[in-house]
C-alpha cells in the first residue's frame, strides 16, 4: 500500500473550526452525513478529518503531482461540503466522495496538459521546472529497485481510465462493488474493466523486464 501523508487543507472558517474543536466520533459517515444535511457544520468536520488522508492517496495516484493534488484534496471537500444537500445513501459517502475527486483530476489533468503543452512550444525548457512543482513516487513501495521505476513509467502510459482502474482496485483495494458504483456500471463490468486495465498494464512492463534480463 501507499504510505500515509498528513497534509493541511484550508477549508470554509466554519468547517475548520469543527475539525479542531469537535473530538473524533464513532458515528458512521452516514449518520455524519445527515448530521451535516441537517446544518451540523461539526459533523461534515469530522468526516474531512476521516476520510482526507484516502482522498490525498487516491489524488495523488491520479495526478502523480503533490502541489496538484493537495490542492484537489482542498476543492473536492469545499464542492462536498458545498452539495452534501444533494447526496443519497444508495452509494457509500466515500464513493461519492471520491466521484467528485476523480471529475476534479481529470479536468485537472487535461488542464495540465495543455498547460505542458504550451509551455513546451512557447518557452525554453529552463523554464519548465517552474510549473511542474515537486514530485512523489506514489508506488515506491510497492516495487523493489529498479522495477520501481518500470512500473511509474508503465503507469504513466496507460490510458487514464485504466489507470484510474489500477489505482482504484490494485493499490486502494477497493471492492468491486465501490467500484462499480464510482463508474455507473454492473459488478461484472467492473472486473472486465480491471482485468483489461491489469492486461494494459501487463503489456508494458513485460518488455521492459525482459530488456532487464537480456
Amino acid at each position: 500500500m501507499v504510505a500515509r501523508t498528513t497534509i493541511r487543507i484550508e477549508l470554509p472558517p466554519t468547517v475548520r473550526q469543527a475539525v479542531v474543536s469537535v473530538p473524533t466520533s464513532d458515528d458512521s459517515d452516514i449518520a455524519l452525513v445527515n448530521r451535516a444535511k441537517a446544518g451540523d457544520e461539526s459533523a461534515f468536520g469530522l468526516l474531512f478529518d476521516r476520510h482526507r488522508e484516502l482522498v490525498f492517496r487516491f489524488a495523488l495516484q491520479m495526478i502523480r503531482n503533490r502541489d496538484e493534488a493537495e490542492d484537489v484534496v482542498q476543492e473536492s471537500f469545499v464542492r462536498a461540503f458545498r452539495n452534501i444537500g444533494s447526496y443519497q445513501d444508495r452509494a457509500k459517502f466515500t464513493t461519492w466522495l471520491l466521484r467528485i475527486v476523480t471529475n476534479l483530476c481529470t479536468d485537472r489533468a487535461r488542464m495540465v496538459h495543455r498547460r505542458h503543452h504550451l509551455e513546451q512550444q512557447q518557452a525554453s525548457e529552463g523554464l519548465i521546472w517552474m510549473t511542474e512543482g515537486d514530485r512523489e513516487d506514489p508506488n515506491e513501495n510497492l516495487v523493489a529497485d529498479g522495477r520501481r521505476q518500470m512500473l511509474r513509467e508503465a503507469l504513466a502510459e496507460l490510458s487514464d481510465a485504466h489507470r484510474q482502474l489500477i489505482i482504484m482496485r490494485d493499490l486502494e483495494e477497493m471492492e468491486y462493488a465501490e467500484i462499480a458504483e464510482l463508474l455507473g456500471c454492473s459488478v461484472g463490468g467492473a472486473k472486465l474493466r480491471v482485468l483489461r486495465a491489469r492486461r494494459a498494464l501487463k503489456d508494458r512492463i513485460t518488455p521492459r523486464m525482459e530488456a532487464e534480463l537480456t
